[in-house]
């Protein structure tokens, strides 16, 4: 059953697909992986890896998406591909659950952080005060899970609107705001005392820290920043119109995406740099080193609330893509409404969020292989389904779908087939497939 549901204008496009990539990944796991790889040179090998993996993976899904016109599992079956590739779709359709159950979480810390960034942090003296207010967040039972359900109904109503009524006006009015609020964020930045040393610690490349640790690191950052290996852009790109232009699509998408990233290191860096703290602080840059810098400038309460209000509307419109994916499959393949898909969807999601929350505080005894459940979600996704997901996809594409149907998705209509598709099927068929594959190894090890 093809679906007849389209995006209504070529700016919904962008900005669905954008939003999709764009979320915490690029705002919080970015500039902290550039913080711990050596700034300016993990910046150039990320950018590098954008324009030689990232946007071919994204042209294959997007081809197998408007190819098709159907969900992640009707695509295969109407491609007629063999038994075996088909379970691309079940990868990606099990990460997305996955991940749903993980991210909700901590776009409910982020919830609860613009309320904490509105009252002062609890008037918390020091660094230290942070990191044990943090802890004793994720570590309450009630307080997170009830901001992780507030935002799960958030995206499933946005869901339950459908594409154009829901997440097309969704993305439309957000991703603007994002921009514009990374715009004031990055002006603050550029006046602060520390500035030019955060430029250069972020754009000037030391070519001897490009080891292949960084260069790894880097490449990864690019995968799973761009929201490839799952499905989304395949569920997207159904609801594109015969005239988008696949490529160019895919360009502005991963061109938007990377611009995000670096104004988020034009955000921090400068930051870092005239406060005195650790550009490669990890993982706790956002919820511990931040909220400290807030509470030393001048005006920090509301520049505390407009970067968690960021990554919220960057939470929400990449988990909306995300969601999509298990929407659009049981909507085509079990034959169900969309609200009853969504409400269905909802509880499980729900479900599994609560045991993410909770793996931190009262299930914290409850572990697999010495992970905790929300650790184990997060892994088995990002480590293991998504780069086999992306691997199979890029190998079915580059060496087994039909050249001509690859030729006809990538070329504007009435033109030449381009030069530039030639370079996309062998990076697809001898690039993607051996980075992808690298990414995997190192994941598991």
């Amino acid at each position: 059953m093809s679906s007849n549901k389209k995006f209504a204008t070529r700016f919904g496009v962008i900005a669905a697909t954008v939003g999709s990539a764009v979320g915490l990944g690029n705002i919080w796991r970015f500039p902290y992986e550039c913080g711990a790889n050596g700034g300016g040179a993990f910046l150039l090998a990320y950018i590098m890896f954008v324009i030689v993996l990232g946007i071919p993976v994204i042209c294959a899904e997007f081809v197998i998406g408007r190819a098709t016109g159907m969900n992640v599992a009707g695509a295969f079956r109407k491609l007629k591909a063999a038994k075996f590739w088909h379970l691309i779709s079940w990868l990606g359709i099990l990460a997305s659950f996955f991940i749903m159950g993980f991210y909700s979480v901590v776009a409910g810390w982020c919830v609860d952080y613009i309320w904490q960034s509105a009252t002062g942090f609890g008037q918390a003296a020091s660094q230290t005060d942070l990191h044990a207010q943090f802890d004793s967040l994720t570590g309450d039972a009630w307080r997170p899970l009830g901001w992780t359900f507030g935002f799960l109904l958030v995206n499933f109503f946005v869901i339950s609107r459908g594409v154009e009524k829901g997440i097309e006006r969704m993305s439309n009015l957000l991703m603007p705001m994002l921009f514009v609020i990374m715009a004031a964020f990055c002006l603050n930045s550029l006046l602060m005392p520390g500035a030019s040393q955060g430029l250069e610690f972020l754009l000037k490349p030391d070519f001897s820290k490009l080891t292949p640790d960084v260069l790894l690191s880097a490449m990864g950052q690019a995968f799973f920043s761009l929201s490839v290996g799952m499905g989304v852009l395949i569920t997207y790109a159904s609801y594109f119109k015969d005239g988008t232009r696949l490529v160019k699509t895919a360009s502005l998408t991963a061109g938007l995406d990377t611009l995000v990233a670096v104004m988020a290191g034009i955000v921090i860096f400068p930051a870092c740099f005239s406060f005195g703290q650790e550009p490669a602080a990890g993982p706790k840059l956002v919820f511990e080193v931040l909220p400290s810098i807030f509470m030393s400038m001048p005006g920090g309460r509301i520049w505390g609330v407009l970067f968690f209000v960021l990554l919220f509307v960057a939470s929400l419109t990449s988990t909306v893509s995300v969601t999509e994916v298990v929407i659009a499959w049981l909507e085509g393949e079990w034959k169900i409404s969309r609200k009853k898909a969504t409400v269905l969807y909802g509880i499980g999601v729900a479900v599994t969020a609560a045991l993410c929350s909770l793996s931190f505080g009262v299930l914290s005894g409850w572990t697999v292989f010495g992970r905790n459940f929300f650790n184990l979600l997060d892994f088995l996704s990002s480590n293991i389904l998504l780069p086999v997901g992306g691997m199979l996809l890029s190998v079915f594409v580059g060496w087994v779908l039909d050249r001509s149907v690859l030729r006809r998705e990538l070329t504007p209509e009435g033109h030449r087939v381009p030069a530039y598709v030639p370079l996309i099927i062998f990076s697809l068929k001898f690039i993607a497939p051996v980075a992808i594959m690298a990414i995997f190894v190192v994941g598991i090890l």
